[in-house]
């Protein structure tokens, strides 16, 4: 056999009156704890074949009071409940934060996996009815608690990224980056868009945005359509790559690719340099390879579907030895499938007693036998770099026995107060961290 099945376990799931399942390869050896740092020791790849290790906690929410810990010296209190699948977070220059709702679709049923993926996805709260709208908060007495929630636009295509240039607001649909004319304070947009350019939806959709220092070019986060182009490498063109689009003349081109799935995105003062979180290939081991946080160089290529952190050959995949040799290797690896995808700058002095460094938000894996994820993360950085381990802000966001998540993290954010945002999808949630009273 190539894998295991535990068949009343799945009979349970299918009717629906179970936690979760795991179907897919054993392997021997102890538990694989997550790989994290810029040198890490990945384990050799153990391919799942046609049936992965598929496990998923089942999605609760939060119950009344209930909310993640904080780190020692810091303080996490709820800014927003009740949201509709909350995904990302973005701050305007007068403070109002927008908070954009959406979700996965079922994927195309084709086989028992599909069926099987759909259910479990439903199960843990990655599939709903996308709301597709963005929501405005504010906190305009500085409380910590808006006053104001307001649907700010409405009717888009799974919005995800966000970004203002100057009086255009940028949404990055799943199928296209569209402009709107935004006159500051405004609570709600009625204008029509104006569609920049068109994107190829499916597969990894959320599609993040974040503008140039300058403002004249807008960059843009667009995840494959497969795991390993089993659909052949021309369906994803465009795809597994940051794109550059230029706001004067609208010529796009691509920026950098061979990141599978990126989308956090965040801007380094020290250097410069554009970063972002990448989500990795599945169905080769808990550790193998790990999601990773890198830099991004201008027309670099960082090895998907041929590679993996580096030149580490994948053979599941038809060969390009030309692009093996030349795919980058990442920055700092963030352990496997962990599913990291929110990302913001932490500037040094914002939370007490935390450096300066990269916040990550941790939304958790789906195919390991031992969960991983499920939080939120800062990694810090001494000039320019990340060095030494990650730093745990936010916790428990699963129970203890991996039957439950309360929440799973995706966007963050700092707050025009200077208060770290969190948005939460499971939980219908943004969290709001401080420091601790009297810290």
């Amino acid at each position: 056999m190539t894998g295991f099945l535990i068949l009343p376990v799945l009979a349970a799931l299918l009717a629906g009156g179970v936690w979760y399942f795991t179907i897919g390869r054993r392997h021997a050896g102890p538990p694989k704890t997550p790989v994290f740092g810029p040198n890490p020791t990945i384990p050799d790849a153990h391919p799942q074949g046609k049936i992965p290790t598929l496990k998923m906690p089942t999605a609760t929410g939060w119950a009344p009071g209930q909310k993640p810990t904080a780190a020692p010296g810091l303080a996490v209190t709820a800014f927003a409940m009740g949201l509709k699948h909350p995904r990302w977070a973005y701050v305007l220059p007068n403070g109002d934060v927008l908070i954009a709702e959406s979700s996965t679709l079922p994927s195309k049923v084709t086989g028992f996996m599909d069926y099987a993926m759909n259910r479990v996805m439903r199960r843990a709260g990655a599939q709903r009815e996308s709301a597709n709208r963005i929501t405005l908060l504010r906190d305009a007495d500085g409380d910590g608690v808006p006053e104001v929630r307001e649907v700010f636009l409405e009717n888009l295509s799974q919005p995800f990224g966000m970004a203002l240039v100057g009086d255009t607001f940028y949404v990055g649909n799943t199928d296209s980056v569209v402009a709107f004319p935004y006159v500051e304070g405004q609570t709600r947009i009625t204008a029509p868009g104006r569609k920049l350019t068109d994107l190829k939806p499916g597969g990894h959709w959320t599609r993040n945005l974040i503008a140039s220092k300058d403002g004249r070019k807008l960059y843009i986060g667009v995840g494959s359509i497969g795991n390993i182009a089993e659909g052949g490498i021309e369906l994803e063109q465009d795809r597994a790559a940051i794109l550059e689009l230029d706001l004067e003349t609208n010529e796009r081109r691509v920026f950098a690719s061979g990141l599978r799935n990126p989308v956090g995105m965040a801007w380094e003062p020290t250097t410069g340099s554009l970063w972002t979180v990448v989500n990795e290939r599945d169905g080769l081991g808990d550790e193998t390879p790990p999601d990773y946080l890198t830099s991004v160089q201008d027309g670099g290529f960082y090895g998907w579907p041929y590679s993996y952190w580096g030149k580490t050959v994948d053979d599941r995949v038809p060969q390009d030895p030309a692009m093996v040799a030349k795919a980058l290797t990442p920055d700092y690896a963030l352990g496997g499938h962990t599913a990291s995808l929110g990302l913001c700058w932490l500037p040094e002095g914002t939370l007490p007693g935390m450096p300066q460094g990269m916040v990550i938000g941790q939304h958790g894996s789906w195919n390991r036998s031992i969960l991983s994820g499920y939080k939120m993360i800062l990694v810090p950085f001494v000039n320019g770099r990340p060095e030494g381990a990650p730093i745990e802000l936010l916790t428990d966001f699963l129970a203890p026995d991996e039957k439950t998540s309360y929440g799973r993290p995706v966007g963050v954010t700092i707050a025009k107060d200077g208060s770290l945002l969190l948005v939460d999808d499971v939980g219908d949630a943004v969290w709001r961290v401080t420091g601790a009273a009297g810290r």
